[in-house]
Formats: C-alpha cells, sequence, structure tokens
C-alpha cells in the first residue's frame, strides 16, 4: 500500500526512544490508576494519577507532531506545506 503524499512515519531513532520510554511510563502508570481503583483509593488520589497519566500521553502526542513536522520540513520541501497543514490540525485535535 503506497503512502499518501502527505503522511509520514518518524525516522529519528532519539524520539523514538524517547516517545517509546514516555508511553511505556504512562501504561504504567495507567495499570497503577486501575489497581488504585481496585484497592479502593480516594477519588482525588485516583483523579491525580488520571491526570499524570493524561500529561504524559499529550506530551508525547505533541512530541511526536513536532518532532514529525520538523522532519518533513527539513526532507521534504515538495511536500512540506501540505504536510504542516496536515500536522497543525494534529495539534489542534489534543488542544
Amino acid at each position: 500500500m503506497a503512502k499518501k503524499a502527505t503522511e509520514h512515519v518518524l525516522s529519528d531513532p532519539t524520539q523514538l526512544d524517547a516517545l517509546s520510554k514516555r508511553l511505556k511510563r504512562a501504561h504504567g502508570q495507567l495499570g497503577a490508576v486501575v489497581r488504585m481503583l481496585e484497592e479502593g483509593r480516594t477519588c482525588e488520589e485516583i483523579v491525580v494519577q488520571m491526570a499524570a497519566v493524561g500529561k504524559a500521553i499529550n506530551t508525547a502526542a505533541f512530541t511526536l507532531i513536532a518532532a514529525n513536522l520538523k522532519e518533513c520540513i527539513e526532507d521534504d520541501k515538495e511536500n512540506g506545506p501540505a504536510v504542516t497543514e496536515k500536522l497543525q490540525k494534529l495539534f489542534l485535535s489534543l488542544a
């Protein structure tokens, strides 16, 4: 299956590693939230942890979009404006 001109896959190994670590951490935090619910922890404690999970995921998403935007601008001048527009829409979807 051929990729559309505005699609891009992140290739920076440093960014990929950082994103993977952040998402694994968020995965662990989410597991902790489930355990907290099962243990009968307070609403406040659970919500604080849920907020941390949400922030970790949003930060990962923003990082992914920013890294993709950087690569697209540097590597693909031809489709740069279309890719930039698509990534801007992704940013806005997180707002």
